[in-house]
């Protein structure tokens, strides 16, 4: 009798054992487990942790609530000026709500990439080529409101979107290459016309000064003189003064220059 009374004991343990064991689930800390008993869902969402069901009756389904990293596949289209473009784009969302995400819709991740296919082509389709290439960080904000609004009642919620790469034509690179260096030579000869205004300002106002002072010539010309004669590998000519000949003609009393010839006789 107390043997079979041990029998039964250790029989309704096993079975309680694989009861609990058939029971028993783990919900992991980012994850939420949602479950449904006989095709309903219940009201609690379980959190992380170890979890009970009925086995048989209730099916526990986990939701990861770790941000997503989806990429965007290259999306074709024509922008607002008519230039064919290929379009890139990387969506980072999570799910706020996991029961929205189970129940609302079949498979959200499928559902957050179709919708981030469809509102990148529409965006390309409104934008032009220079907001593309430069305003990036609106275009960003345009396409997550674009993406977010349907992905509220999925329990899912767009944390950000980027827009990676946009590939042009090569036609297009050669043209904007050519703009950029015609706009680069432009830049660069107006810089240089620049220059030779204010170098003939400042000539100016030094032929100016010289001719107030005629000494300063004959300083700006000894200064010509020892800059040239640093480089021992030429040969200095060396103009004389005229300056210098008034001295001496000044200074010996006599004329250096040629006799005037005497008036031919008259026929």
């Amino acid at each position: 009798m107390l043997q079979d009374l041990v029998t039964a004991v250790v029989a309704a343990g096993c079975a309680g054992l694989v009861y609990l064991a058939a029971a028993a689930r783990v919900v992991k800390q980012y994850e939420r487990g949602v479950v449904f008993r006989l095709g309903r869902l219940r009201g609690d969402v379980r959190k992380p942790g170890l979890a009970v069901i009925v086995p048989g009756v209730d099916r526990l389904r986990r939701v990861n609530l770790q941000i997503v990293t989806l990429p965007v596949p290259a999306q074709e289209g024509i922008t607002r000026d008519n230039v064919t473009v290929r379009v890139d784009a990387v969506v980072y969302f999570k799910v706020v709500d996991a029961a929205a995400a189970v129940v609302n819709v079949e498979d959200y991740r499928f559902a957050v990439s179709q919708m981030a296919q469809t509102s990148l082509r529409s965006i390309i389709g409104k934008s032009d080529l220079d907001d593309l290439l430069s305003n990036r960080e609106k275009l960003n904000q345009g396409l997550e409101l674009m993406i977010d609004s349907p992905a509220i009642g999925w329990g899912v919620q767009i944390d950000r979107v980027e827009i990676k790469d946009v590939s042009l034509p090569e036609s297009m690179k050669r043209s904007m290459a050519r703009q950029a260096e015609a706009d680069r030579e432009r830049r660069a000869r107006i810089i240089n016309a620049d220059a030779e205004l204010q170098a003939s300002k400042k000539l100016a106002e030094a032929a100016q000064q010289m001719a107030d002072t005629p000494s300063a010539l004959q300083l700006r010309l000894l200064q010509t003189v020892v800059a040239v004669a640093a480089e021992k590998n030429s040969t200095l000519v060396l103009p004389f003064p005229v300056e210098l000949l008034r001295f001496l003609e000044r200074a010996q009393g006599t004329p250096l220059t040629a006799p005037a010839q005497p008036p031919p006789p008259e026929a």
